[in-house]
């Protein structure tokens, strides 16, 4: 590390250890009180990223280096480890996990490290719950569903060609159109769950990450509808007084604008 990083760090754990003896806030602290705004902190993170926007993800990402130290901080004083503890680690674990960049394995692509890898965490921990067993329960359930899909994969259980994926999610929508005609929501949302889970499979097989995609869309769908309004209001009427055909129309000179 050079020596403007190390002093950068020293430099951000003295002020934690300022703040923990001074101020009536970081005093009050707990592990369960940071943990909500550690996940609000990670989520602004996401949206900088998305955004990119560079000044906002340097922002965010002191945020976040800000709760490592805290969190350590906090170990500190009951004694259970410290920030070195924490940094020192990582680094075993980066290295133990790299075996062709520290070791004699050979990984010549990124397909090869990532099976090497999720053997090894496998291996390390050996999870009574198998091959599964490190997804966190609390993760939202499209990245949930990604990661396991990685991790079955991982260990072999794929489909042998990624345009496979497509007879999957056919199967799937015409399962979905089935339950509709049953009107049995119970079973419908079933199946809405597995054709969900093997769009995101096929995000996974295509190299496209869905949580990421999804928002864009989202963010996308945003700006056309707010241009919409505007459009509407422009003309001196509410918008849901648009015939179909007129909000169809406002529709799509939003999207031509996009080009």
């Amino acid at each position: 590390m050079s020596n403007k990083n190390a002093d950068a760090m020293l430099r951000l754990i003295e002020v934690m250890d300022t703040l923990r003896e001074q101020c009536p806030w970081d005093r009050e602290q707990t592990f369960d009180s940071l943990r909500h705004n550690t996940i609000e902190e990670t989520y602004e993170l996401v949206d900088a990223i998305t955004d990119g926007n560079m000044d906002g993800i340097k922002e965010e990402l002191g945020d976040l280096l800000l709760h490592v130290v805290f969190y350590s901080k906090l170990a500190q004083e009951r004694g259970a480890f410290d920030f070195a503890d924490v940094a020192n680690a990582e680094c075993d674990k980066l290295i133990y996990r790299h075996p062709h960049v520290y070791g004699d394995i050979h990984a010549d692509t990124p397909e090869e490290v990532k099976r090497n890898w999720e053997a090894l965490k496998l291996r390390k921990k050996n999870r009574k719950n198998g091959s599964l067993g490190g997804v966190p329960q609390s993760l939202p359930a499209l990245v949930k569903a990604y990661r396991i899909g990685e991790k079955a994969a991982g260990v072999g259980f794929d489909w042998e060609k990624r345009e496979d994926v497509w007879d999957k999610v056919k199967e799937e929508t015409a399962e979905v159109e089935t339950e509709i005609g049953s009107k049995d929501k119970q079973r419908l949302e079933s199946e809405f769950g597995d054709l969900f889970f093997a769009l995101v499979n096929a995000c996974r097989l295509y190299d496209i990450d869905p949580e990421l995609a999804l928002e864009r869309t989202n963010k996308k769908f945003i700006a056309r509808f707010n241009g919409m309004e505007e459009q509407a209001a422009a003309q001196g009427r509410a918008f849901r007084e648009l015939s179909a055909a007129e909000k169809n129309e406002l529709w799509e000179q939003q999207k031509q604008k996009e080009h």
